[in-house]
């Protein structure tokens, strides 16, 4: 019969304390294991809990994925009287635009994750599992946002400090196998009573243990790496074969959001990233950015001509009305008071949690791919209960008023173009929380129809993709790719 970890709950939260809080929210916060190369010196329950946050913050910090999709996605616009928001506005993707995506992701958080799988024997099964299935959600992050990436060669650390880069679509292939696999130890485990296998707690911030959640997520993400790779024809019998192995399996997907819950409080390094950054401080008082950030008027205008009461709870409604700014437009009478700053349902409290990855996107994936053929299912309910979800997110109640409207993109009848509404509706549900997917799908898809782009764009269109950044050319510039044209040279998946 397995046994859980049988520690002091006293001793076990005084260790996640200083592990987690004592620290600072610069690039060097969480560096707390003596050895990093030593595994043996710590225990998998205090490092899965510091990868967690990375994970967290590289979502929702300062130049994080969430803030880079808003301003892409013409999301966000900046108020009168701030001078925050310049390189994005100008589309001038270069070697040194938001490297933290990159950086941290490669030598903070996978370095932690990878530091799971060091942990020798069948009976630290649980956390190698987690290792692979986290492992699988940044790399194919860091695939979406530049193509080819280091991958097979990228977690040997000091063996191998300057890793091959490695085929785009063949890290895809991969991944949806490495997922298989971490299910399969999990099942494995769960049905070998000879194993006294280590069981994830309260150490795990997104679970708590829960291994059955962790099989959902795990096929979550490959539902996301399929659907991606959905109108690529050379693939179509290996995307139905995954989806075959998925309904067989019996795991399912998320059937919620996906969240990292710290333990986030109204004290100093203790907040969510989100909230610090565009939220209050301790004192209460509003941060520069809460003031500076605000709604473009294009998705005032959308939310306002459809009746979306979704608009209340992503951006505040000043006594005026709601009123957004253009990317790129000066206007002395668009200061703060007057404008549409994030709202209620976006920035909730300090301790709120960060989202991985939404239940409202997890159906409108299930909705294309049904839609599609891939998958069982009624792609007009899955897209229902994807509106639903992200209603239920923002707080904003039933939606059924809403998506019943006789109206193109919001009701499924009403809609000539199935998948433009699936993905419309995932933009707007991702904004402001994960919308980075929806720059993405973009890319892929080119929807939704007619996006803005800044008025101080030297382009007709946004970027498709990143720079490899500055740090690489530095440590590993004989792997790196030559740079690639950042508007025209698309991600394999959108070719």
């Amino acid at each position: 019969m397995k046994v859980s970890q049988m520690k002091s709950t006293i001793i076990k939260s005084l260790f996640t304390l200083v592990a987690i809080f004592a620290v600072s929210c610069s690039d060097d916060y969480l560096d707390i294991n003596t050895d990093p190369n030593n595994p043996t010196s710590a225990s998998p329950d205090l490092i899965l809990p510091v990868a967690q946050r990375y994970s967290a913050f590289i979502q929702e910090d300062y130049n994080g994925q969430n803030k880079l999709g808003n301003y892409f996605m013409y999301n966000w616009s900046q108020s009168y009287g701030f001078a925050f928001i310049g390189t994005e506005f100008y589309y001038t993707v270069s070697s040194t635009f938001y490297t933290q995506i990159f950086d941290r992701t490669y030598s903070k958080a996978l370095k932690q994750y990878n530091v799971l799988s060091e942990f020798q024997g069948e009976q630290y099964g649980y956390y190698h599992a987690i290792n692979i299935i986290m492992k699988c959600y940044h790399i194919q992050l860091m695939v979406d946002i530049y193509g080819d990436v280091p991958y097979f060669e990228a977690f040997k650390r000091a063996d191998n400090p300057t890793p091959a880069y490695d085929d785009s679509k063949t890290i895809y292939l991969d991944l949806v196998s490495e997922l298989t696999r971490a299910i399969e130890i999990i099942n494995n485990l769960s049905g070998n009573n000879s194993i006294e296998a280590v069981m994830p707690g309260g150490d795990d911030v997104m679970f708590g243990g829960d291994m059955s959640q962790w099989k959902s997520f795990a096929n979550t993400v490959k539902l996301r790496i399929l659907v991606r790779m959905s109108d690529l024809e050379d693939q179509q019998d290996f995307i139905k074969k995954s989806f075959e192995e998925i309904n067989s399996e019996g795991s399912g997907f998320m059937g919620q959001d996906v969240k990292i819950q710290l333990g986030f409080a109204n004290e100093q390094t203790k907040m969510n990233p989100k909230w610090e950054m565009y939220g209050r401080d301790v004192q209460g008082n509003e941060t520069a950015f809460n003031k500076a950030t605000c709604a473009t008027q294009y998705v005032i205008d959308i939310l306002t001509d459809t009746s979306d009461p979704r608009i209340d709870f992503i951006y505040e409604e000043p006594d005026t009305g709601h009123l957004g700014v253009e990317q790129g437009v000066v206007d002395e009478n668009l200061g703060p008071e007057n404008v549409s700053n994030l709202g209620v349902g976006i920035l909730r409290s300090p301790s709120q949690a960060s989202v991985l990855y939404t239940l409202a996107e997890c159906y409108f994936n299930q909705a294309e791919a049904a839609l599609k053929g891939l998958m069982p299912g009624e792609a007009k309910s899955l897209y229902e209960q994807g509106i639903q979800a992200s209603f239920d997110y923002l707080g904003a109640g039933d939606a059924s008023t809403y998506f019943s409207q006789n109206l193109d993109l919001v009701g499924w009848e009403a809609s000539p173009n199935k998948l433009e509404a699936i993905i419309t509706q995932k933009w707007i549900a991702t904004n402001s929380i994960d919308a980075i997917q929806s720059w993405f799908d973009y890319s892929r898809t080119g929807y939704p129809s007619n996006l803005p782009i800044s008025t101080l764009a030297p382009t007709a269109d946004r970027p498709v993709r990143l720079a490899y950044p500055s740090s690489e050319l530095s440590s590993n510039g004989a792997n790196v790719p030559e740079q690639p044209d950042f508007f025209t040279d698309k991600i394999f998946w959108a070719n």
